[in-house]
């Protein structure tokens, strides 16, 4: 079997990851020219393409099988680097730019619990990247070779991978009380008037919705399972960031589905309602990566899990 130039393959990751020559040149502080003369020499070797030169460049199913391999050496220095700081403390500098650790997060949980779980190992110095994206698409990250863990819904392992049940993150309807008085209060001529301001099957399509994206399926899911509907439409407004969701909420955007966990403070300071109290929509969580002996990998595991127990659940 060949043996690849370790430089070679970190260039094509470098590559894919930064999006482009330019970039990968710069972090690999070496010219434009050397980053596409190392790719052309692991092209011949390897005998194929590695590389769509689309918008945005992306890797063939042979460039997503070395960008694993790569991963995989990655992962290996970095057991490496731990057994060694053991014995050696002081042996030891920082790690490299490319010798980062990739694992995929949804972004509620980065807003939320995930950080506190990985703190120790950034702050003993474990180069890591967290890529964010909806945990209904964080797995796509793993199967691509792109990372070698996430916390996704997908309940089944990959094939070469293990999986671990985290818990589950509790989603509610939120607005501020201003908000849900003026939009979701009862009309004229109701018949309890002391009711407190809801959510119903007849007026969720009077008010807009704050979503994270167009992946983003919490609010219809919610909408639908709250009040057993087939079918479900929204007036949706967009804002990618979990924390940036709840401002706009804050702000009298509208109606958000968002986690217990960021949303329970505000609440009990009276500065948002839970407008659909008698419903939370449970989302199971999973944590997979690669089935492979790996004291980082193991690492990982253990905090994540720990925390999830702490903040999720069960």
């Amino acid at each position: 079997m060949s043996t690849f130039d370790p430089d070679a393959l970190e260039c094509l990751a470098a590559i894919v990851e930064e999006g482009g020559f330019e970039r990968a040149a710069q972090r690999l502080s070496i010219t434009q020219s050397a980053v596409s003369q190392r790719l052309r020499a692991l092209e011949a070797q390897v005998g194929t393409v590695l590389i769509v030169r689309s918008r945005p460049l992306k890797p063939t199913s042979a460039g997503q099988l070395l960008l694993k391999h790569t991963k995989m050496l990655r992962l290996l220095r970095a057991d490496l680097e731990r057994d060694l700081k053991e014995l050696a403390p002081s042996s030891l500098g920082g790690a490299r730019e490319e010798e980062r650790i990739s694992i995929a997060i949804n972004a509620d949980s980065i807003a939320t619990w995930a950080l506190p779980a990985l703190t120790e190992l950034a702050q003993q110095g474990l180069p890591m990247e967290i890529i964010h994206d909806d945990q209904n698409f964080t797995h796509e990250w793993l199967r691509e070779g792109q990372v070698l863990g996430c916390v996704t819904t997908l309940k089944q392992a990959l094939r070469g991978c293990k999986v671990e049940p985290l818990g589950a993150m509790q989603y509610i309807a939120v607005a501020t009380p201003e908000f849900a008085q003026k939009r979701l209060g009862l009309r004229d001529g109701a018949a309890d008037k002391e009711a407190p301001p809801a959510l119903t099957q007849y007026n969720f399509r009077d008010v807009p919705f704050i979503a994270f994206n167009r992946k983003d399926e919490l609010p219809v899911d919610f909408v639908s399972k709250a009040f057993g509907l087939k079918r479900v439409t929204l007036n949706q407004l967009f804002v990618p960031s979990s924390e940036g969701m709840v401002r706009a909420v804050l702000a009298g955007w509208g109606v958000s589905v968002v986690p217990r966990l960021l949303a329970q403070g505000l609440i009990d300071g009276n500065q948002l309602v839970n407008v659909a109290p008698s419903y939370t929509l449970p989302i199971q969580l999973y944590w997979h990566c690669w089935n492979l002996e790996s004291e980082v990998l193991d690492a990982l595991t253990a905090a994540l899990k720990q925390s999830a127990a702490q903040s999720l659940v069960p």
